[in-house]
């Protein structure tokens, strides 16, 4: 059986103070709903096809081929990424285009801070 020890304060010892302050609720939550929208891989893979889009504007008609999944898996995603903020979406005839919103990236990029200080994973 595995012995497990504790650490146990003495009297005078004083807790070391928090590694920081905490960020308001409503901050952590607007954040939440980024990282949500964004803990999907075909999501990641679907906001960075709209974000590169050479004019500025991707449209759904060829996101289903390029990103190999059916029309209604892609309106969920699409659907998950416009309510995070992340992208809009505008009708133009008979077809949705989709764009990228720099200022919600660049909060989410704010808080994760640059990726090249730190480790990465691909």
């Amino acid at each position: 059986m595995q012995q497990l020890t504790l650490d146990v304060m003495t009297r005078g010892e004083v807790c070391a103070p928090g590694a920081g302050e905490l960020i308001p609720a409503e901050r952590a939550d607007c954040l939440a709903e980024i990282f949500k929208a964004l803990a999907d891989p075909a999501r990641v893979r679907l906001l960075a096809h709209i974000a590169s889009a050479e004019h500025g504007t991707a449209c759904a008609c060829h996101m289903p081929d390029a990103l190999g999944i059916s029309q209604p898996t892609l309106s969920h995603h699409l659907k998950k990424l416009v309510s995070a903020g992340l992208v809009t979406r505008e009708q133009r005839g008979r077809w949705a285009h989709y764009a990228a919103v720099p200022a919600v990236l660049d909060v989410a990029r704010d808080f994760l801070g640059d990726a090249t200080d730190g480790p990465r994973c691909c």
